[in-house]
């Protein structure tokens, strides 16, 4: 039977695929199926706690979206590794593709309002959404006042002074952001700016992997291994690269 010539390509594609995968090359591997990063050596299960740690036994409370979650790293992120490392009581409300700014009930604002209200919680860490920037969610403008019920959660800034308000009125603990490491995003930038900005006012911990220059001075060769794209970390990325430099932060931050 004689193929015709789009069903030939579709073969070779496939061959292509089939081999590529045998020897280890990563096709659209977004999610890291395919990244060393993820290998088992990598994983929580192979990772050792620390004979001492100043976080043992500490409760955080960890809100945020994929990064967060850790979905291109198996659902291993930064928050299990540190249970493991630690020894911390994680509370980890992560779910993939959501905002900041209040969108509906699986928003930052939305789901943080389902933490259980009575944990003692000794931290509460935020991630600042790469989805906001993705979605291009306006910036919007910091507020003058701390009243919880001015904040125009509609913007970034509005959201996150709100999140900073409602986690100080409900568990009464330091409230710490984190960011990403760089990547191609000017919006997300401009994010990370006006985060800083609202430290300033609200004297929060900031964990700014964004302008860690020695992070981001790391080799090709690291950063495959650390990344599975410009956004979210493997296994090997959370463990070996940004744990560290956030236990460093928040072993001196609480």
């Amino acid at each position: 039977m004689k193929l015709s010539k789009g069903k030939k390509i579709i073969i070779v594609i496939c061959v292509l695929a089939v081999l590529a995968c045998g020897i280890g090359i990563p096709i659209a591997d977004s999610q890291g199926k395919f990244s060393k990063g993820n290998a088992d050596e990598y994983s929580l299960e192979n990772t050792q706690a620390l004979e001492s740690s100043p976080l043992k036994d500490k409760t955080i409370i960890f809100l945020g979206s994929s990064v967060t979650y850790g979905s291109a790293s198996k659902g291993e992120s930064f928050a299990d590794f540190m249970e493991k490392r630690d020894g911390i009581i994680s509370v980890k409300e992560a779910v993939s593709g959501t905002t900041l700014v209040d969108t509906g009930d699986k928003s930052y604002v939305s789901r943080m309002k389902t933490i259980d209200k009575s944990i003692k919680a000794d931290a509460f860490i935020c991630q600042l959404s790469t989805n906001d920037a993705t979605k291009k969610k306006p910036l919007g403008k910091i507020a003058d006042g701390f009243d919880i019920d001015s904040f125009n959660t509609q913007t970034v800034a509005g959201a996150i002074e709100y999140i900073i308000a409602y986690a100080r009125q409900t568990w009464d603990c330091p409230v710490i952001f984190y960011t990403g490491t760089k990547y191609d995003s000017a919006q997300y930038g401009k994010m990370v700016d006006l985060l800083l900005e609202i430290q300033q006012k609200w004297d929060i911990g900031v964990i700014d992997l964004w302008n860690n220059e020695e992070m981001n001075s790391v080799s090709k060769a690291d950063y495959k291994l650390y990344m599975a794209n410009g956004i979210h970390p493997t296994r090997a990325g959370y463990r070996d690269w940004w744990l560290p430099v956030m236990e460093e932060y928040l072993y001196n931050y609480l």
